[in-house]
């Protein structure tokens, strides 16, 4: 079984996760998107909402797969989730072998500040950064009807890009200071060497989130770790780029992999 945790404002509708479906139900494999809080087309209950290094989000998640689930469990992240799924690696040790067999984490935003950083300049604040705020604004203030006072609403209608965004309302509804004490602790690089299950981490070098300049080497990555880092495919955008092997539909190739963990 694979189960898929979305990117940033993502779901199962995205691009990406319907493609993992079909590839999936080639391989005869089951499948499934965990949508994190308030991404499934309702908002969720509590007082909080999703973050790129909700690990524990993803623990609870897994380990329900895996009661229900009695075949080899894999997982792929694609962007925010994968940064949050390699965040629930590092933090689970040698434990998380019991979980899942292997996992995939699919242009992750590795540390967050270069990709925060990288957003809030130049094309990307005038193309990107606007197209995330046009939908993660107005969920948020669905989030402040629901618990009036929740944070300052003139505050986050005057953020213009992520750090000033996550500073109103992620930082501090998920325990964190302020952007940069949530960047700093939510990103997978610095803590990448103590993953103990076999996982795949690809980024394209051209990846407009993911400065070319932050991604891990080899050594810093560790030995469970596999980086595949191809000089084209942009964010989450590999069908015309070429992967190792030659592959160059991306379920195609992280599935292969994944497929070649289980039967090691």
């Amino acid at each position: 079984m694979l189960v898929l945790f979305h990117g940033l404002e993502g779901s199962s509708a995205s691009h990406y996760a319907r493609a993992f479906a079909d590839h999936t139900q080639q391989l005869g494999w089951s499948f499934a998107v965990a949508h994190f809080r308030g991404c499934s087309g309702e908002m969720n209950l509590a007082p909080r909402a999703y973050h790129s290094g909700d690990y524990l989000e993803v623990d609870w998640i897994l380990k329900r797969f895996r009661v229900e689930h009695r075949g080899p469990l894999v997982a792929v992240g694609i962007s925010l989730g994968g940064n949050a799924l390699l965040r629930w690696a590092e933090e689970s040790g040698d434990t998380a072998r019991c979980t899942l067999t292997a996992l995939a984490a699919v242009c992750a935003p590795l540390d967050l500040a270069a990709g925060g950083a990288a957003l809030g300049r130049g094309l990307n604040r005038l193309v990107y950064t606007p197209m995330f705020l046009r939908t993660m604004k107005p969920r948020a203030l669905r989030k402040l009807q629901q618990y009036p006072g929740l944070f300052n609403r003139e505050a986050l209608l005057a953020a213009r890009d992520l750090h000033a965004f996550d500073d109103v309302f992620t930082a501090p509804l998920h325990g964190f200071k302020n952007t940069d004490d949530y960047w700093a602790k939510a990103s997978a690089k610095p803590q990448l060497g103590s993953i103990r299950v076999a996982s795949l981490v690809l980024n394209a070098r051209n990846d407009p989130f993911v400065p070319a300049s932050c991604l891990p080497s080899q050594q810093e990555a560790g030995s469970h770790v596999t980086l595949w880092q191809p000089a084209k495919g942009g964010h989450v955008g590999f069908a015309q780029g070429m992967l190792p092997g030659n592959l160059n539909y991306l379920p195609q190739a992280v599935g292969n992999w994944l497929h070649a963990q289980i039967n090691e």
